[in-house]
């Protein structure tokens, strides 16, 4: 019998109205969303649900991601759902650290809500990120290596798609030597800042100092680091690799990789968006995906999966 592993997305598929219906059917959802808007001083059923801009705002983004992520996941907790193993994108980390019960939630969202306001600080003006499609990652990787300033990779999503990072000039210039080298597109992405970048170094320092207050607890599900692309081995590697998360690559591929190396055959996306499965279909088609963001889609999970 496979195994089965619950995934969960990064910032860039936040929207207004995710995860309504999952807080107006369930109590557990709500009480998930009550505790976001103890921990981060905010109200963030409002964030969620009611039309305005500060959701694209990274220092709110995250939180509010964060919040619907892990509302859904209590809700199929609650339903007798239980992954073999758990990993999110770059955000999406937090969520899996909640379903491998490593930190009390409210302290998962202070530190969050810490985490967001840290990463906008600390942007520098004239920081940018680039979708390079069709070209291999070790290519992409050298040219950000030998190009001027400060460029490198940012995300290591799925085969034909990486996402480079750094100084507007240098990551256009890498950007350009690029399509010589034979990217189909480069696509400049709308976000404010260069994210996973060693430019945002400082913030993940002043998250190591956050952290440092937080108790965590012993591993309960697997779960896997976006900086090693690999299992982490016990609790006390959980802080550094959250600090180093902030300005490293994300190697989602060999996250999913290593997964499915492991056992894995179904992936349950959960949160907004199906940016994860998309990747999947390029990673890997042999596995199962199943997408879990409407209320209806609990339908979708297989009654075999309950405890």
């Amino acid at each position: 019998m496979g195994k089965t592993a619950f995934i969960f997305p990064g910032q860039g598929s936040q929207y207004v109205g995710m995860g309504k219906d999952f807080y107006e059917k369930f109590p557990a959802a709500r009480d998930i969303f009550d505790k976001a808007s103890e921990a981060s001083g905010l109200d963030v059923a409002a964030l969620c649900f009611e039309e305005n801009e500060q959701i694209h705002i990274t220092e709110y983004t995250q939180i509010a991601m964060l919040t619907v992520e892990v509302a859904l996941l209590k809700v199929l907790e609650e339903m007798g759902y239980r992954p073999d193993a758990a990993a999110g994108l770059s955000l999406g980390e937090y969520a899996a650290l909640a379903a491998a019960d490593v930190m009390d939630v409210k302290d998962l969202f202070y530190c969050v809500r810490k985490r967001g306001i840290f990463m906008q600080e600390a942007v520098p003006t004239g920081g940018a990120m680039t979708a390079i499609l069709g070209l291999d990652s070790e290519t992409i990787a050298k040219a950000c290596e030998e190009t001027e300033g400060i460029v490198s990779v940012a995300n290591y999503n799925c085969p034909g798609q990486t996402v480079i990072t750094g100084e507007a000039g240098a990551v256009n210039a890498a950007s350009e030597r690029l399509k010589e080298l034979g990217a189909k597109r480069c696509v400049p992405l709308k976000v404010s800042g260069p994210f996973h970048s060693p430019m945002l170094k400082g913030a993940g320092e002043k998250l190591g100092q956050v952290l440092a207050d937080i108790s965590l607890k012993e591993i309960r599900v697997p779960y896997l680091s976006n900086v090693t692309g690999d299992y982490v081995a016990d609790t006390s590697q959980v802080k550094e690799l959250l600090v180093k998360q902030v300005s490293s690559s994300v190697r989602w591929q060999e996250c999913v990789e290593r997964m499915i190396a492991d056992g894995v055959d179904t992936f349950v996306e959960i949160g907004p968006g199906k940016s994860l499965s998309g990747f999947m279909r390029k990673i890997n088609r042999d596995v199962t995906v199943i997408n879990v963001e409407k209320a209806e889609d609990l339908e979708k999970l297989p009654l075999s999966g309950r405890e």
